[in-house]
C-alpha cells in the first residue's frame, strides 16, 4: 500500500517539494530559490516557466534524494503563493507575460477606479475581501491590457487565467485540467465565497471574460494525476498557503488561530461554516476543508515580514545569514528608541495603505546597527498583533494562544516578543513545514490514509512554547510608540 504524501510548496521566493510518511514525519525535502524581477518601482513579477521548471525539478529531486518509489506515493498535494497572476495560451501552453505577484502595486490606479465606482461595498459583501492591488482581480486586468495578443488569444478562447495552483496543475496534468480549489478563488476578489460561483458583477466591472477561469471545486478531492516515472499519482489536494497551513497547525474548531511567518505574515482564525464579515480591516476567507460545503476564515495579512530581514541582509548587508538578525537583536536591550515600519509595497490589514512606505523613525547618534536590526525584528511583532487585537474585536473571542509556523518561526527572540507583545502564549509545532503539511493532510484524507480529523490532531505535537514576561507598563509605551510610527508612513506615495 502506498503510504507517503508528495506536498508541492510553491512560495514566492522558492519552489520546495516535501515528502511525508504516513505520521506525518519529513522523509525527504528539496528547494529551489528562483528570480524575483522588479521592473519598476513597486513592481514585482516571476517567470512562470521558472516557477513551473523549478517546481517540477525539486519534485524529481526529492523522489531521487528519498529512493522512495512513485508506486509507493499515495498522492500529491499542491500548496501555493496565493493571487499571484498568470495568463496562458491553452494551446503553446505559453504565458503570455511574466507572472504579476501578490506584491506588486502597479494596478493600484484601477482599485481606486472600482471604488469611484461605488463598487467597494459589493466587493466587500461577495468576496470577503477589500479591494486592494494584492488580489488577482485588477492583475488580470492589467495583464489582459498590456500583454501583447491577450484580448485576441481570449476572444479566440485560447487564454487561460490562473494562479500559481491553476498553473502547476494544468502543467502536471499535461494540460487536461484547468481547475482551482475554494480557497484560491477566493483570493481573486472575483469569486463569490457565499454562492461558491464567479462573480458576475465584477467580471463585467473589470471586462474579464468569463471563459478564461478555471472550474472551482473543495480543497480535498482528487483533481487529475500526473505521470511519475510512468506511474500515475493523484492530485488530490489544493490549497493556499496560508489555508493550508491553517489545516496543517490542526486549527478544526472555531477560534483556532495560527501566523504564519514567512516572506509576509498571515494570521487566520477559523470561524466555523459561518463567516465573519471584519468591521476591523481584516477579510473573510474561505478556509481548507475536505467537503463540498465551505468553512470560512478571518485573516490578517502582513505584506512584508520576514522580507524584512531579507532587506537588511541583501539591501543594508547588515549581515550575511538570515538567522544572524536573532544574534544581532539580543546584543541590545532595546531599539534604542527606533522603529522600523516596513511598508515597502503598502500596509496590509488592518490599514490597508497601499500608498504607505518604510519608515525608520526615532534615530540618534547612537543609534546601531544591533538597534536597527531589533527593530526590524519587532516591526514583524506588531503588525501581528494589530491582526490579534482587530480579529478578537470582530470574532469577540479572545485569542487563548497563537500557533507560528514558517521559516522565521525558528527565530526564539521573535516568537518571545510576539508573546510579550499580544500578552498570549505563543506555540511552535514540531513539524514548522505546516503549509505542506496542510496540502499532504488534505490529499492523504482524500485517498483515505488517514481517517479524519481527529486522527490529524492527535498526531500534533509542540516543539515550544513562548510565555508572556513583559509588564502591562512596558507594553502599552512601546505599542503606542509602534502605531505613531505607523502613523508617519501612512499615504506618503499618494
Amino acid at each position: 500500500m502506498a503510504t507517503y504524501l508528495l506536498a508541492l510548496d510553491q512560495g514566492t521566493t522558492s519552489s520546495r517539494a516535501i515528502l511525508f510518511d504516513q505520521q506525518q514525519r519529513i522523509v525527504g525535502c528539496a528547494q529551489k530559490e528562483f528570480t524575483q524581477y522588479y521592473p519598476r518601482e513597486g513592481w514585482v513579477e516571476h517567470d512562470p516557466v521558472e516557477i513551473w521548471s523549478s517546481q517540477y525539478g525539486v519534485m524529481m529531486e526529492v523522489i531521487a534524494q528519498t529512493g522512495v518509489s512513485p508506486r509507493d506515493i499515495a498522492a500529491i498535494g499542491i500548496t501555493n503563493q496565493r493571487e499571484t497572476t498568470i495568463l496562458w495560451d491553452r494551446e503553446t501552453g505559453r504565458p503570455v507575460y511574466n507572472a504579476i505577484v501578490w506584491q506588486c502595486r502597479r494596478t493600484a490606479p484601477l482599485v481606486d477606479a472600482l471604488r469611484e465606482r461605488g463598487l467597494e461595498e459589493h466587493i466587500r459583501a461577495a468576496t470577503g475581501l477589500i479591494p486592494d492591488a494584492y488580489f488577482s482581480a485588477t492583475k488580470i486586468r492589467w495583464l489582459l491590457d498590456h500583454a501583447e495578443g491577450a484580448r485576441d488569444l481570449a476572444r479566440q478562447g485560447r487564454l487561460l487565467f490562473g494562479t500559481v495552483d491553476t498553473w502547476l496543475l494544468w502543467k502536471l496534468t499535461g494540460g487536461a485540467v484547468h481547475a482551482t480549489d475554494y480557497t484560491n478563488a477566493s483570493r481573486t476578489m472575483l469569486f463569490d465565497i457565499h454562492k461558491l460561483c464567479w462573480d458576475q458583477t465584477l467580471l463585467e466591472a473589470l471586462d474579464i471574460p468569463a471563459g478564461i477561469l478555471p472550474a472551482v471545486g473543495p480543497s480535498s478531492r482528487v483533481y487529475g494525476s500526473t505521470n511519475l516515472q510512468g506511474v500515475p499519482v493523484p492530485i488530490a489536494g489544493i490549497a493556499g498557503d496560508q489555508q493550508a497551513a491553517l489545516f496543517g497547525q490542526a486549527c478544526f474548531s472555531p477560534g483556532d488561530a495560527k501566523n504564519t511567518y514567512g516572506t509576509g505574515c498571515f494570521l487566520l482564525m477559523n470561524t466555523g461554516t459561518t463567516p465573519c464579515v471584519s468591521r476591523n480591516g481584516l477579510l473573510t476567507t474561505i478556509a481548507a476543508g475536505t467537503g463540498e460545503r465551505p468553512e470560512y476564515a478571518l485573516e490578517g495579512s502582513v505584506f512584508v515580514g520576514g522580507a524584512v530581514i531579507q532587506w537588511l541582509r541583501d539591501g543594508l548587508r547588515f549581515f550575511d545569514e538570515s538567522r544572524d538578525a536573532e544574534y544581532y537583536a539580543q546584543k541590545v536591550p532595546d531599539t534604542g528608541g527606533v522603529y522600523l515600519v516596513p511598508a515597502f509595497t503598502g500596509l496590509g490589514a488592518p490599514y490597508w495603505d497601499m500608498y504607505a512606505r518604510g519608515t525608520l523613525v526615532g534615530l540618534t547618534r547612537g543609534t546601531r546597527r544591533e538597534h536597527i536590526i531589533r527593530a526590524a525584528q519587532e516591526s514583524i511583532a506588531y503588525q501581528v498583533a494589530d491582526l490579534a487585537a482587530a480579529m478578537e474585536r470582530d470574532t469577540g473571542m479572545p485569542l487563548t494562544r497563537l500557533r507560528a509556523d514558517g521559516g522565521a518561526s525558528r527565530d526564539g527572540f521573535l516568537l518571545q516578543f510576539q508573546a510579550d507583545i499580544l500578552d498570549r502564549p505563543v506555540v511552535r509545532p514540531v513539524v514548522r513545514e505546516t503549509t505542506a503539511l496542510g496540502a499532504a493532510l488534505l490529499a492523504g484524507l482524500t485517498v483515505g490514509l488517514w481517517r479524519d480529523r481527529e486522527e490529524l490532531c492527535a498526531r500534533w505535537r509542540q516543539d515550544a512554547a513562548f510565555t508572556p514576561a513583559m509588564t502591562p507598563e512596558r507594553r502599552d509605551a512601546l505599542f503606542a510608540g509602534w502605531h505613531r510610527a505607523v502613523g508617519r508612513s501612512r499615504d506618503w506615495a499618494r
